[in-house]
């Protein structure tokens, strides 16, 4: 989930085409969260994960493949995050959550996965492009080279999720 919001700070770092991105994502997984929590959709671990994991190398490699963001780009990212919810549904219900508390406790759990979020667009944000994303090198060697590393950990781990 992290490196997929990376990935999209990385091609977007200016404000309103990552909060269309971001907003797409978040309402995506806010969704199939509480839809995969409250068993009205639930779709294997065995499927979800592998491809949680191409869509975290997808972003990676159209980050650097791409030179503007594309119309439909927030669409493909929506569709993505209905599949990192359902993933995120997958891990409330592993560890389960308090019956007596439950729609507090989801609510709760969300709200944390938000602000998680948050902090890591901050982070992103001020800890480097902030200060380089002006730079005329930023696309050329940074969003390409932490795309790439990116891209190689998504198939990793689309790689290790099905063997």
């Amino acid at each position: 989930h992290i490196l997929f919001v990376i990935g999209l700070f990385l091609f977007s770092p200016k404000f309103k085409p990552l909060l269309i991105q971001v907003s797409a994502f978040t309402l995506a997984h806010t969704i199939t969260i509480f839809l995969g929590v409250l068993n009205i959709l639930s779709i294997s671990p065995q499927i979800v994960e592998p491809i949680i994991a191409l869509s975290i190398a997808y972003v990676a490699i159209e980050n650097i493949f791409l030179k503007n963001i594309s119309l439909w780009r927030p669409i493909v990212v929506f569709v993505f995050g209905l599949l990192h919810g359902l993933g995120f549904a997958g891990v409330i219900s592993e560890i389960g959550l308090s019956q007596a508390h439950f729609i507090t406790s989801l609510i709760s759990f969300n709200v944390g996965v938000e602000i998680g979020q948050l902090f890591v667009i901050l982070g992103c944000y001020f800890g480097f492009a902030y200060w380089i994303k002006e730079k005329p090198w930023y696309k050329k060697y940074f969003t390409n080279t932490l795309s790439i590393i990116i891209a190689l950990v998504g198939v990793y781990w689309f790689i290790e999720r099905v063997i």
